[in-house]
């Protein structure tokens, strides 16, 4: 089917074009019913191009499936609408190639796709199931025999795909192939336009020596450091002796991305840090030699962004804050600078423009500066690409730096494309992004790889989202960087945008690996970040940044829960096996409140203390009640089905039939083992609930000294602390007991419910038979010495559990 083009109109592959087009919608005239006819340069499209075409090369670079998009099978294809749309301007590629992955490579398809061409993309055998392979128009595998890294830098496989695909242009967006000159030149050679800058300026600044000689020789300042890279460390030392004093900082010659980078304290620590900064280079960009520049201490990080055409006419968008990193690589990203002394500020996009001017510099670039505490500005290096953090340039400018790109390679110049110095607003309000990634601040920024279970990502007014290899299903492996999407917000000042990059996080929901979302909402409610001066030191000085933040992941928990039940069945550790439950429901007795003027034994305790209540209960004239129902049945008679639910359906009725109970024991022991593991419910919303549900009867539990709740002893602290809580969540009588009666352990146990001001309940538990003399240690004088040291311990009750059913009338 065809479609005609229009603004609206998403244009996703290479278009007939002719000087005069008219279809009719029943494909039987030569004009439309209206009779109106398409101008020149109208471009019509295939509606079947916009699902994916994906053609693959093998290892011997053969030419791989190319789809005819002219051929009859599309011409004769039916219009689908009678309609008449206006017509989109004619696109500067019939086909461009992203040479790259991620989020770049997925910007740059829609930047091609709003500029009516078609999009083509690469992907490495590890990269088959990613999202930048089925955005684009068609998707080309590379070379499997090569790593994940080298199969993007394989720079004649990528050629010949193009040459195989009737492909116009490459764009190779940052990091890969961005900055290598030969890969420019292979393209060039075959007719094929590199969206980047000219050999000659990749050549000039790709290479950061031969740049900061060039910064020299056009007067702009620069920080002392040596003119030549260094293959190996005993050449660098050579040179900081005659040259300069330490710390310096190790750089790569090539690269960019923090890659490379190291801070040398002393003269010790030199070799070991070059040796690996220059390994890191080297496998990134395959070359490893470095320079040393004298290091600044925590200057600001300041970027100017500029466009030019290659002829020397070359304009500034204004400049970017760099300055939050983490071993030199970017954090979040500011446009524009803030608090920057306006003298400083134009002194930098003068330079930048008149170096890159002299440069005949063409397409995107940034000129990155180091601005100390004085307001001295230094040249860094020009990063002759597009960067990460163009986003907060266009966000604040309204240009589309990645469509001018392709734009100036197809020969536009500056002033064709309405791109003029005066053209350019001053910055309109604050943008800020945020790069969230699959890292683990609290474990060294340690990369995580899983799939992804859940990823939910935010939106609203002021947020602007790049997303790379994220999906629900998505592969995250340990080849490639860790960027999941990139968060740009924009408001009218910087606190208004941090706030809503806070609010952007919050919303953000990634589920199977971990990211580093804690650190930048640390990072962005940080009052310094926000309010102060911020330089490249601040995370460093700020460790609590990396502090994580817990996540409860409740809807996945009990998504898994239900999944797992529904289609394998309840768990048989439940004891839901055999015979079903009998289907007639339990009938509730309605017992009607009856009014009393006798005060309540919790009344008591809770207006007089647990001595008041003990002594209550030695003045009672008749017997008291303590009913296990709630935790003893529980626990053996219903083998552990009793749910909270169920208690509080009889919870009604039986708060009015046993008001005059000593107690209900309900909680403690194995049911708050049983409430999470089995019925997978909450043991401390429980003991709240049963409270509400019966507020004027004793709450009882079962503590197991030092062991609490547990099979195992705790430290004293926790047994303090969960004794604090349970009281405060409802519970009265703390029935404390050990099996083997020893004192110590009990001695925790009571400690901690008298701090708490819980209603100590001490325990006996009886295994022999006092009434036979015969019967060994543990005889009547054994159980009153224990008793006596019970009381000597401040217990408020005396109980004693008979654990087997073997103390006789006698005996008792």
């Amino acid at each position: 089917m065809y479609r005609i083009a229009s603004k609206s109109r998403t244009l996703a592959s290479s278009a007939l074009r002719s000087k005069r087009i008219a279809i009719n919608a029943n494909n039987t005239s030569s004009k439309l019913r209206n009779n109106t006819s398409i101008k020149q340069s109208c471009m019509i499209r295939p509606l079947s191009t916009v699902s994916n075409i994906t053609s693959t090369t093998n290892n011997n670079n053969k030419k791989g499936t190319n789809y005819d998009l002219s051929s009859k099978r599309f011409k004769s294809a039916e219009p689908i609408f009678d309609e008449v749309y206006e017509t989109v301007p004619e696109a500067p590629f019939k086909k461009l190639l992203a040479a790259n992955r991620g989020e770049i490579a997925t910007r740059i398809m829609r930047a091609s796709s709003e500029l009516g061409i078609a999009s083509a993309g690469i992907y490495s055998h590890e990269d088959r199931f990613t999202q930048h392979r089925y955005k684009a128009d068609q998707a080309f595998l590379l070379a499997t025999s090569k790593s994940p890294v080298a199969a993007y830098l394989d720079i004649d496989t990528i050629v010949q795909i193009c040459k195989d695909n009737n492909v116009e242009a490459v764009h190779p967006g940052y990091g890969f192939l961005s900055e290598n000159e030969k890969f420019a030149a292979a393209l060039e050679r075959n007719g094929i336009k590199f969206v980047g800058p000219t050999v000659e300026n990749l050549r000039q600044f790709g290479d950061k020596t031969s740049a900061k000689e060039l910064a020299i020789a056009m007067d702009v300042p620069v920080i002392a450091g040596s003119d030549d890279a260094f293959p190996s460390w005993n050449e660098a030392r050579d040179w900081i002796r005659q040259n300069t004093t330490y710390p310096v900082i190790v750089k790569a010659a090539m690269g960019g991305g923090g890659r490379g980078i190291r801070v040398v304290p002393s003269e010790e620590d030199l070799e070991g840090q070059f040796i690996v900064a220059s390994n890191e280079a080297k496998n990134a960009f395959g070359d490893g030699r470095c320079f040393i520049e004298k290091y600044v201490d925590k200057p600001r990080h300041i970027e100017v962004q500029c466009l030019g055409d290659g002829s020397g006419d070359v304009i500034h968008i204004w400049d970017r804050d760099c300055s939050v990193q983490r071993r030199h690589q970017k954090v979040v990203e500011t446009a524009p600078a803030m608090d920057l002394p306006p003298a400083t500020r134009q002194a930098m996009l003068d330079d930048a423009v008149r170096l890159l001017s002299y440069a005949k510099y063409r397409n995107a670039g940034t000129v990155e500066f180091l601005v100390d505490k004085s307001g001295n500005h230094y040249f860094m290096e020009v990063n002759p690409r597009v960067q990460v953090e163009h986003t907060v340039t266009e966000e604040i400018s309204g240009v589309d730096i990645v469509q001018s790109q392709i734009k100036i390679a197809s020969g536009k110049t500056l002033a064709e494309l309405g791109l003029t110095q005066e053209s350019i607003p001053e910055p309109q309000g604050v943008a800020m992004q945020c790069r969230v990634t699959t890292e683990d601040p609290s474990q060294d920024f340690r990369p995580d790889t899983g799939t992804i279970d859940v990823f939910r990502m935010p939106g609203g007014m002021g947020i602007r989202l790049d997303d790379g290899p994220g999906f629900p299903g998505a592969k995250i492996t340990p080849h490639y960087d860790s960027l999941l999407v990139k968060i740009t917000a924009k408001a009218r000042t910087r606190q208004d945008a941090a706030a809503k990059l806070v609010r952007a996080l919050k919303e953000f929901r990634v589920r199977g690996v971990t990211t580093n979302k804690s650190f930048m909402l640390h990072v962005l409610q940080n009052k310094e970040f926000l309010h102060g001066y911020v330089d490249t030191g601040f995370i460093a000085a700020n460790p609590q940044l990396l502090a994580p933040l817990k996540e409860k992941d409740r809807a996945q928990k009990l998504l898994h829960y239900l999944g797992e039940v529904i289609v394998n069945g309840t768990p048989p550790a439940l004891g839901a096996t055999g015979a079903p439950p009998s289907s007639v429901d339990p009938i509730i007795p309605d017992i009607k409140p009856q009014v009393s003027n006798k005060q309540s034994l919790k009344s008591i305790f809770d207006e007089e203390g647990p001595e008041a209540f003990a002594k209550a209960v030695r003045q009672n004239g008749g017997l008291l009640v303590t009913d296990t129902t709630w935790r003893d049945a529980h626990q053996s008679l219903l083998a552990t089905r009793l749910r909270t639910i169920d208690m509080l359906n009889v919870a009604a009725p039986t708060s009015v039939a046993l008001r005059n109970a000593y107690s209900l024991e309900c909680w403690g022991g194995a049911t708050f083992d049983v409430s999470m593991r089995f019925l997978r419910e909450d043991p401390w919303e429980r003991l709240a609930n049963l409270r509400e549900a019966v507020p004027d009867i004793p709450l009882q539990m079962l503590l197991r000294g030092a062991n609490a709740v547990g099979y195992t002893s705790y430290p004293d602290n926790v047994v303090f602390e969960f004794c604090r809580l349970a009281k405060e969540t409802g519970m009265d009588v703390f029935r404390v007991f050990d099996s083997l009666n020893y004192i110590e352990n009990m001695k925790l146990g009571i400690d901690a419910v008298g701090e708490a001001g819980g209603i100590i309940e001490g325990t006996v538990c009886y295994t022999g038979d006092v009434s036979d003399p015969n019967k060994g240690n543990y005889n009547l004088e054994y159980y009153l010495n224990y008793v006596r040291e019970l009381n000597d311990l401040g217990i408020h009750v005396l109980a004693i559990k008979d654990m087997a059913g073997v103390l006789k009338t006698e005996s008792a």
